[in-house]
């Protein structure tokens, strides 16, 4: 039987990192991953509850945040193609999220569930060398984000944004974009006239 496009774009991706998998490994590895399309505005996940799949986004664009105590919502991350749907810290552990996951556009979704993902990193030294790729990759966004509204003026964090997600700008609302930078939308306008006449 074909392999679906989308499956065949995620172990693409794993073998980009792990170049020394073998094909029967990769072949053994599909056949536990399903395929999921959703809709714009559909929750991939919902604070308070487990997240039983992690999510590798083939197609389209997702954004997690939160609701603070003002009803808010804040933006903290957004995650386009070739990168994971999940609240990691909780999914590993498998506690309820604190954040919700949702789709801004049509997104298709190469899911593996958090029982599969175990049992592969038991069976394979190369997959569990992926995953702590990842998991690395999740915790340097994390501190990356924290010092950046430590360190950086919102203008710095408007470049650094930009430079990250050069494709990205259209493809966000600016309320959320302004959600993510922590900053209004007048001084966001500012900052990018400013730029604009450098």
């Amino acid at each position: 039987m074909e392999m679906q496009p989308e499956i065949e774009i995620y172990l693409e991706s794993i073998k980009a990192f792990c170049p020394a998998i073998t094909s029967d490994e990769l072949l053994e590895f599909s056949e536990k991953v399903s395929v999921q399309e959703m809709s714009k505005k559909d929750f991939f996940l919902e604070a308070g509850k487990v997240q039983k799949t992690i999510g590798f986004i083939s197609k389209g664009l997702v954004r997690s945040f939160f609701i603070d105590r003002n009803g808010d919502e804040i933006t903290v991350g957004f995650y386009p193609e070739g990168e994971y749907a999940t609240h990691y810290p909780a999914f590993v552990v498998q506690q309820p999220s604190k954040y919700y996951i949702q789709c801004l556009e049509p997104t298709t979704f190469v899911n593996l569930t958090y029982e599969d993902m175990q049992w592969r990193y038991k069976e394979s030294v190369i997959f569990e060398r992926y995953g702590r790729f990842v998991a690395e990759a999740v915790l340097h966004q994390q501190q990356a984000r924290i010092e950046s509204f430590i360190f950086q003026t919102a203008e710095e964090r408007y470049l650094d944004f930009i430079k990250r997600y050069p494709t990205l700008f259209n493809r966000i609302s600016l309320s959320h974009l302004c959600s993510f930078l922590g900053i209004e939308r007048q001084t966001l306008t500012r900052i990018r006239q400013k730029i604009a006449h450098r």
